[in-house]
């Protein structure tokens, strides 16, 4: 029966056109979604880039996992054509959608072997992605029909970027992918449920008196670490704890310090960011083997905290990370 479904498709517009024309005012043929329904043109201004769209993208790459996600959550995986660059393994229940989906390369790919899978749209939750010797720039590849989305907090000018950086940013992020794919009401559906799980750890968690002090170990050295903008610093707030760092007001998610300074500050725990480029136990053992660093009394009592560096990128392991991380500063509270 699958055949007559293109026949009732094209039936449908040419109807439209013909009442249209009765009227005397002939217009497009409207785009039908897959359930069916009409796709609605709308415009999106993202970042420094404004973007009419007048049908879903039907040839989608994500680059960096926490796009990856997103979009596999949203049940788009038959409108993505290739992926890059995993920080952690993917997901156990997207597990088998994603082995469907070509891996471009283990982190960028190159121009010629992204445009060799002839994309429609690209989305990104890093502004590295559009550089000069990545994939360029946004204005560049939609000259050649390609549309992209870049998390608004990753904008390259510090001015178009939120004051803020909270769990709204994520489910804009999420509301606006619904939009682009016709799949709103599968967005907001993911939004309250992240928002549920949030209330659920907020509510175990209470009020918390005394603050854990945090040192968000990112990467090696000189230390990566985490400002107070951005979602890193908000799950840390979330969690009940308070970044040794907060006092960095930069508009960028990770900072770069130096030893002196986390040893200075002496962090109640010390959190050991996990990634396939960074490992937590490479970070581990350089703390455990520098006589320097043996002043923390973190390193001494082996405070160490454990969590995957896709947790902390804006996407939906976020909500996640806030409970993996409270349960790991308050046990007590989780029992």
């Amino acid at each position: 029966m699958w055949i007559f479904k293109p026949f009732v498709a094209v039936l449908a517009v040419l109807m439209l056109g013909m009442v249209s024309g009765c009227a005397g005012n002939v217009t497009a043929p409207t785009y039908i979604t897959s359930n069916g329904t009409p796709y609605t043109p709308f415009t999106l201004k993202n970042c420094d880039l404004t973007i009419t769209y007048k049908q879903p993208p039907q040839r989608a790459v994500t680059m960096m996992q926490s796009a990856t996600e997103v979009m596999l959550a949203l049940g788009l995986e038959k409108q993505m054509v290739g992926t890059a660059y995993l920080d952690n393994p993917i997901l156990p229940e997207y597990q088998q959608a994603y082995s469907q989906i070509r891996v471009l390369a283990p982190k960028y790919p190159s121009r010629e072997v992204f445009l060799g899978v002839e994309p429609d749209f690209v989305f990104s939750t890093e502004e590295s992605a559009f550089a000069k010797e990545a994939l360029g720039s946004q204005s560049e590849l939609l000259k050649l029909g390609i549309s992209s989305y870049l998390l608004p907090i990753e904008c390259d000018r510090p001015e178009l970027r939120p004051e803020r950086v909270t769990m709204e940013n994520l489910y804009q992020e999420i509301r606006e992918i619904g939009q682009i794919f016709a799949v709103e009401q599968r967005a907001e559906k993911l939004i309250v449920q992240l928002r549920s799980q949030l209330q659920a750890t907020q509510q175990k968690l209470g009020k918390v008196t005394t603050k854990k002090r945090i040192f968000w170990y990112d990467s090696e050295d000189p230390p990566v670490t985490a400002s107070n903008w951005g979602i890193p610093n908000h799950i840390i707030e979330l969690a009940g704890g308070e970044n040794i760092f907060k006092d960095i007001q930069e508009k960028k998610a990770w900072v770069t310090v130096n030893w002196e300074d986390v040893i200075a500050r002496q962090p109640d725990v010390i959190v050991l960011i996990d990634a396939n480029w960074s490992s937590a136990e490479e970070k581990r053992r350089l703390l455990k083997s520098n006589p320097a660093y043996s002043q923390l009394k973190a390193v001494q009592q082996d405070k160490f905290i454990v969590i995957g560096f896709s947790y902390t990128m804006p996407g939906i392991r976020n909500v996640a990370g806030v409970r993996q991380l409270a349960e790991a500063l308050y046990p007590e509270k989780f029992k």
